[in-house]
C-alpha cells in the first residue's frame, strides 16, 4: 500500500508542478504546429520518462551515499538558490 501512496503523491506533485510550466507550453506550440499532435505526445512522454528514469537513479545513488538529512538539505538549499537567481534575473 505505501508504493501506491509514494506513486500517487509523486504523479501529484509532477502533475501541479507542470501545469502552465513552460515544458507545458513548449508542447502546447509544437502540437498547435504539428501535423501528428499524438507524436508530440508520444514524443513528450518518452521525454518525461525518460527525464524523470535519470532523476530516480540519481536520487537513489545519492541516498545511498548521503544519509537523508543531508540530502534533504543540500536539494533544498539548490532549490532556493536557484530560486533567487531567477528572482534576481527577473529584475534586472
Amino acid at each position: 500500500m505505501e508504493s501506491w501512496k509514494s506513486a500517487l503523491i509523486t504523479f501529484s506533485v509532477i502533475f501541479l508542478a507542470e501545469l502552465g510550466d513552460k515544458t507545458q507550453l513548449m508542447v502546447m506550440a509544437l502540437a498547435a504546429r504539428s501535423r501528428a499532435p499524438h507524436m508530440v505526445f508520444f514524443g513528450a512522454v518518452a521525454a518525461l520518462v525518460a527525464s524523470s528514469f535519470f532523476a530516480v537513479l540519481a536520487g537513489d545513488g545519492l541516498l545511498r551515499n548521503i544519509p537523508p538529512r543531508y540530502l534533504r538539505l543540500i536539494t533544498g538549499g539548490v532549490f532556493m538558490a536557484v530560486g533567487a537567481a531567477l528572482v534576481s534575473k527577473a529584475f534586472r
